[in-house]
C-alpha cells in the first residue's frame, strides 16, 4: 500500500497544497515551521480520523475556515482509491471513497493503513494509560475496522452510565431508587466492554513478539522488553502477564479468555464496586481504565527507562505494530516524523535498515543531514510556498 498523492485544503497552516509521493522512501525536508508535520498528520488522519497532536478536530482547520479537506490517492493491490475526509467546524465530518459519500466518516477507517512515529510517542512510555490505550485501539481498528463501532458503543454507554451514577447516589440518599436502571446499564457496559477487552488481549498476545524483536534490533544487547495488559477486572482462565525470564525468554502466552467469561467477570466486578461508584459518581472498572504496561527487563519501563531506552521502546511499539499489520498481507505506510534527529548515529542506522524495505516510508526532517544516506529515495522540499520534489 502506498499514497501516490496528497492534497490539503484549509488544513492547519496550508490554504492549499499538493504533495506528490512515490513508493519507497519519501523525505520531506524543510525548516521548522514550514508545515512538514501538518502534511504527515493529515495523511495519518485519513487512516485514523484523529490527530496525534490534539484531542479535537477544531485546531485542524486553518484559522478562519469553516472546513478542511484532506484527500489522497492510495494504491493497494494495484487498485487506486481516492480517499477524502471533510473536517467540519461544529458539524459532523464527512468521508468519501472515489467521490461516493460514506454513511459515517468512521467507515473510512481501515481502508488506509498507516503507522506513525513522532516525538509525542515518548508519552507511550512515560505518559498516562490513556496514551497506551489509544495506541492499542488504533492498531486494533486498523486490523478490524468494526472495532471502531464497538469502542463507540462502549464510550456511549459509559457516558450514559456515568451520568446516572452522578444522580443515583444523591437520589438514593433522598430515598429514591435508581438501581434498577443502573442494572440495565451494567449489562450494556459489560457486553461492549468484554468484546473490547477480548480484542485487546488478543492483540497484545500477537503484538508482543514483534515489539520484543524490534527493540532488540534497535537497542542491541540489553534488557528484553514485554507487554502486560493490566485489566481493572479479573481475567478468567489464567494470568495474562508475560514477563521475560533472566535469559530474556518469554513464556508461552495464556489463552485469551472468551467474551462471555470476560462479560461475567466484569458484571461481578461492577456489583462488587457499586457502592464506591455511587459514592464517587463515576465508573471505576472497565476498559476505559485499563493499561498496557510496558516491561523493561523484569520491571516497568515507566519511571525507570533511560531517555535512550524510552525512545527505543516507543519506536519498538510502532515498528512492532508495523510488522503485525504487515503480517496481515498489506504493508501499511510508515511515517517517521522528525525521528532521526532524536537518535544517536547507531540507532539512526539501525532504524534505517529496519524500515528500508517498507513499501512506502514518509520521513520529515529539518535538514538533509538528519536522515541516513542509506535510505535514498525521493527528497521533497517543503517551504511556505508548497512542496517540490527532487530525486536524491
Amino acid at each position: 500500500m502506498f499514497a501516490r498523492h496528497l492534497s490539503l485544503l484549509d488544513y492547519r497552516s496550508w490554504p492549499s497544497v499538493e504533495v506528490p509521493l512515490q513508493p519507497g522512501v519519501n523525505v520531506l525536508i524543510g525548516r521548522n515551521g514550514t508545515g512538514k508535520t501538518n502534511l504527515v498528520e493529515a495523511l495519518v488522519y485519513l487512516a485514523t480520523l484523529s490527530s496525534h497532536r490534539v484531542a479535537t478536530d477544531a485546531p485542524l482547520l486553518r484559522r478562519g475556515a469553516d472546513r478542511a479537506v484532506v484527500r489522497a490517492a492510495v494504491v493497494s493491490d494495484e487498485r487506486e482509491l481516492l480517499l477524502e475526509v471533510e473536517i467540519n467546524n461544529g458539524r459532523i465530518n464527512r468521508a468519501r471513497i472515489n467521490r461516493a459519500p460514506l454513511t459515517r466518516a468512521r467507515d473510512l477507517q481501515g481502508v488506509l493503513r498507516t503507522v506513525l512515529f513522532a516525538p509525542e510517542d515518548l508519552a507511550l512510555v512515560r505518559g498516562d494509560p490513556a496514551e497506551r490505550r489509544r495506541f492499542a485501539d488504533e492498531v486494533l481498528i486498523m486490523r478490524a475496522p468494526r472495532m471502531a463501532g464497538v469502542r463507540a458503543d462502549y464510550d456511549r454507554v459509559l457516558k450514559q452510565r456515568n451520568a446516572l451514577l452522578k444522580t443515583a447516589g444523591p437520589a438514593r440518599r433522598r430515598g429514591a431508587d435508581e438501581l434498577a436502571t443502573l442494572d440495565v446499564w451494567d449489562e450494556q457496559l459489560a457486553t461492549a466492554g468484554a468484546e473490547l477487552v477480548h480484542a485487546r488481549l488478543a492483540l497484545v498476545a500477537e503484538l508482543r513478539p514483534h515489539v520484543t524483536a524490534a527493540y532488540a534490533d534497535l537497542a542491541g544487547a540489553g534488557d528484553a522488553v514485554g507487554l502486560v495488559y493490566r485489566a481493572t477486572v479479573p481475567i478468567p482462565d489464567g494470568d495474562q502477564e508475560q514477563m521475560t525470564d533472566a535469559a530474556g525468554a518469554t513464556p508461552e502466552p495464556a489463552p485469551t479468555p472468551g467474551i462471555d467469561a470476560l462479560r461475567d467477570s466484569m458484571l461481578a466486578e461492577l456489583i462488587r464496586v457499586r457502592q464506591h461508584e455511587l459514592d464517587r459518581g463515576i465508573s471505576l472498572v472497565g476498559p476505559h481504565r485499563d493499561d498496557l504496561e510496558l516491561v523493561l527487563g523484569r520491571g516497568p519501563a515507566k519511571g525507570y527507562a533511560s531517555h535512550g531506552e524510552s525512545w527505543s521502546f516507543a519506536l519498538a511499539l510502532r515498528l512492532g505494530s508495523f510488522a503485525l499489520l504487515r503480517s496481515d498481507g498489506v504493508d501499511p505506510i510508515l511515517v517517521l516524523d522528525d525521528v532521526f534527529a532524536e537518535l544517536d548515529t547507531t540507532r539512526r542506522d539501525r532504524l534505517a535498515a529496519l524500515v528500508a524495505d517498507a513499501e512506502q516510508v514518509v520521513v520529515t526532517a529539518a535538514v538533509p543531514g538528519d536522515v541516513p544516506e542509506a535510505l535514498g529515495g525521493v527528497r521533497l522540499s517543503v517551504t511556505d510556498q508548497g512542496v517540490t520534489s527532487e530525486r536524491g
